[in-house]
Order: structure tokens, then sequence, then C-alpha cells
């Protein structure tokens, strides 16, 4: 009987030998192919930001799309390798298909987001540092277009996260289409005191300039920008106006706005 057991096992061994064989080269093979995959698709990502950076393509859509890429070329290595080591890929591909589609629920107005992200930065209704207004958005100037919110910078320096699903949806007004550019003047107070009285007087200023536009989302705002060491202050006048006006604009306000606070006794300085 121990004959007959030793006899089986010597016949046996070759088959084992080989099975073993079979199956370590498998798994060598679907760990190359992992390793190449992961080594192409950074490849391929890099390949992506360079083509779009040379087609100055928006800042944020650049790196969605290369993330996109590589991603895509992981998964497709991914699946090469659980066939090589013996698993159905159709049964993966359902599991994933089922698990995406539940996360796709969970998470209906995240990717409602995501897809008006993309739509907004394809379309581009606006630009980052136009000026919009509507019921979806709040007014003032776009800061960033992020996959998920947009970031906007309201008139009081404050910034507002709108979702992307919310101005897609809705009508947004870009006053930077018509041609209204915001432009930026300091002025510099020697001494810090005469603040309030010296925004007092650049407001009235700037209420007399008549190519200053005015009204709720385009209105002028004057704020204290620094308190530098010195004991002084700097203001800023914050205002919109025509894009053929703006350099003008910015000058005359500048001189009108030093010798009116001259004038009313808020020395400005050297």
């Amino acid at each position: 009987m121990n004959n007959d057991f030793l006899a089986r096992l010597l016949h046996f061994q070759p088959s084992l030998l080989v099975t073993l064989t079979n199956d370590a080269l498998h798994v060598v093979l679907a760990l190359a192919i992992l390793i190449v995959g992961w080594w192409i698709s950074n490849r391929v990502g890099g390949l992506f930001a360079k083509a779009l950076a040379r087609t100055h393509a928006d800042p944020t859509l650049a790196p969605m799309l290369a993330a996109m890429g590589t991603w895509a070329v992981r998964m497709l290595a991914f699946i090469a390798a659980l066939s090589e080591v013996g698993i159905a890929t159709a049964s993966v591909l359902a599991v994933l298909g089922a698990t995406g589609f539940a996360i796709g629920l969970a998470l209906q107005g995240t990717l409602q987001n995501i897809a008006a992200g993309m739509m907004l930065l394809m379309l581009r209704p606006f630009r980052v540092g136009d000026v919009i207004e509507g019921s979806g958005a709040a007014a003032g100037i776009v800061r960033e277009v992020g996959l998920f919110t947009t970031r906007i910078e309201r008139g009081d320096g404050n910034s507002v996260f709108v979702p992307n699903s919310q101005i897609w949806s809705n009508p947004v007004i870009n006053y930077s289409s018509g041609g209204t550019q915001r432009i930026e003047v300091e002025v510099s107070l020697a001494q810090r005191k005469d603040v309030d009285a010296a925004i007092g007087e650049l407001k009235k200023l700037v209420a007399d300039e008549p190519r200053v536009m005015t009204g709720a989302t385009l209105a002028p705002v004057i704020t204290v920008a620094q308190y530098p060491d010195d004991g002084g202050a700097t203001l800023r006048i914050a205002a919109w106006v025509r894009s053929p006006d703006a350099s003008l604009t910015s000058d005359d306000l500048h001189d009108h706005a030093q010798a009116a606070l001259e004038q009313a006794g808020c020395p400005v300085a050297a």
C-alpha cells in the first residue's frame, strides 16, 4: 500500500509543479501589467497637462482632464491584471457598475456640481475676473471656478462659495462681457485719526464722478487697505468703469482724491 501511495505521489508531483509554475507566472505578469500601466498612466497625465498648458486652457480645467486621462489608463491596467490571474472581468465590471450606481445616487447633488463645473469651464459663460450677478450667483467678482463650487468675491471683500449646479441652472448677468472693468485706487493718509472723515470725502468724490458706474452690484466701495507703522492709513477706492475709461479714470481719481482730502483738512502722506 505504501508503494502505491509513493507511486501516485511521484506521478502527481510534476503536474503540481507545472500548475504552481503557471499560477506564479500569471501573478508575475499581472503585477507587471499593473506596474507598467501605472507608469504609462503617469506619462499620459503629464502629456495631457503639457498639451493643455500649451493651449492656455483654464487652470482648473487642465488638472481635471489630466487626472481623468491618468485614472482611465489605470483602470484599464487593473482590469487587464485581473483577467491575467483568471478573474472574470465581466463580474468585476458588474460589481463596479452597481457600486458606482449606488454611489451616484448617494452623491447626486455632488455629481451635479461636478457636471455643472465642467460645463462652466468648457462653455465659459464667464471667466475669472468677470463681474457677475444672478439668482444663482452672488453679485461680485469671479475669483475661481472649481469642480464643485465657484468662489465669488463680493463688494465688501468677503468670498462666497456658490454650488456650480445653482449657477448653471439659473440666469446669470455677466457685466464684464459688456466692457466693464474694475479699478482700484489707493490714497495714503498722514494721520490715522482722519480715516472716517477721509472716507466720507472720498464717497462724495466718487458719487460725483460720471465715469464710475453705480447700482447694487457695481456700486463703488471705499475701504481701509492697511494701517502702516508710521501712524497713517491707506484707503482704497474700488470702482467699476467702462473698459475704455479705466486708465484715465484711475489716474484722475487718484489726483482728485488727494486734492479733495487736502482741501478737507485730511493731509495725505508724501
